[in-house]
């Protein structure tokens, strides 16, 4: 039994086993150190405990030099341009001006990426043509941010919506609400199909992040921003989808998310904690009906908590998740794929959605930071 708030029980957790946020798997500078340390701002944001802010501006100051210059960045795929939010929300919070330097630095990557027709990223320069759902969340969180907090007088928001769009356009899966994995315009990958270029399923985690990049653009976008509403319009459908995919019994969702009735589907920690912080923080920002959604969350919450057990080092151990999963060919690859105790983005995602449900007493004036 956790007996303290699982958002802090989580925080405590990946401060004792990575002390050094370059340790954060899979290496120094990697999208899951992005995604941690940008849960632990908001930890931060609700708790006014500085341990969590100050493990993220450690990663910001391992990865900037005296002058600005940014370490460890590529640039070579939106995986790689994620950890640069941690940077962006580091200068809004500190307004020290390396930290701006070096998420300019980012941006600048964004001149020469690469794109579709319509626009869509290519989820990295050597994946030629082919847009991950995963990829809007990677690049977007860091648009949002810099669009927000340091250029905004430039075009990040149109952009994020852009790119929101055209996944919505290309990967749209009917009248589900649900979204595909990934579309191919050129129809190589061994995924995609020949007529449509889309990949099979509608992969659990994969919808989480965009779920998550829905919610983000919608708590950050300016509300007069001319593609709000469309925004707004793609995240009901898709809080509709989920409402309807969520296995009612658990909470939880599943790995394909739309074929629970399949024998050999099983539970996705990882998407599951993804969709909860999504709906919760739907709620929240008013975005969603809290007398058909609130009830959803809290039950996807209550489904997470069972994934999430401590074990005899005073850790939490995360369970029933695949780690690293990349666009797969097939449903019996995707329910197939190994599951992995801890799996990396499945830590992350508990930490998120007990951040966003627990809903623990803010300080206002770091809130307002």
């Amino acid at each position: 039994m956790i007996d303290e708030p699982l958002s802090s029980a989580m925080a405590q957790t990946l401060l004792k086993r990575y002390p050094n946020p370059d340790d954060i798997p899979w290496r120094p500078w990697c999208y899951v150190q992005g995604y941690a340390l940008c849960g632990m701002i908001k930890l931060w944001r609700r708790t006014a405990d500085d341990r969590y802010l100050c493990y993220a501006r450690r990663f910001c100051d391992q990865h900037t030099t005296p002058k600005g210059e940014l370490l460890g960045f590529k640039g070579d795929s939106l995986d790689d341009i994620m950890a640069g939010a941690v940077l962006a929300e580091m200068y809004h919070i500190s307004g020290d001006g390396r930290y701006r330097r070096a998420a300019d630095a980012v941006a600048a990557s964004f001149a020469d990426y690469p794109r579709n027709a319509d626009g869509g990223f290519w989820h990295s320069r050597n994946l030629e043509q082919e847009m991950w759902i995963d990829g809007v969340f990677m690049g977007g969180m860091f648009m949002l941010r810099y669009g927000a907090y340091i250029e905004p007088e430039g075009t990040w928001f149109d952009e994020v919506a852009l790119q929101v769009t055209s996944m919505a356009d290309h990967c749209r899966k009917g009248d589900t609400g649900l979204f595909l994995h990934a579309y191919d315009e050129g129809r190589r990958a061994t995924w995609a199909d020949p007529v449509t270029g889309l990949s099979p399923e509608v992969w659990s985690e994969g919808l989480g992040w965009y779920a998550l990049i829905l919610v983000e653009a919608l708590e950050l976008l300016p509300q007069d921003h001319p593609d709000r509403p469309g925004i707004l319009a793609i995240w009901g459908e898709l809080a509709d989808g989920l409402r309807r995919a969520q296995d009612p019994a658990t909470g939880l969702w599943y790995q394909v998310v739309d074929k629970g009735h399949l024998p050999d589907n099983w539970h996705d920690t990882s998407g599951s904690a993804m969709f909860t912080y999504a709906l919760q923080r739907g709620v929240e920002l008013g975005a969603l009906d809290a007398n058909a959604y609130a009830h959803v969350a809290a039950s996807g919450y209550a489904g997470v908590r069972t994934k999430a057990r401590p074990n005899g080092e005073g850790l939490i151990d995360v369970y029933d998740a695949c780690d690293g999963v990349c666009v797969q060919d097939n449903y019996e690859i995707y329910i197939n794929y190994p599951q992995k105790i801890n799996a990396k983005e499945a830590v992350v995602g508990v930490l998120w959605a007990a951040v966003a449900v627990e809903n623990l007493e803010t300080c206002g004036s770091i809130a307002s930071a």
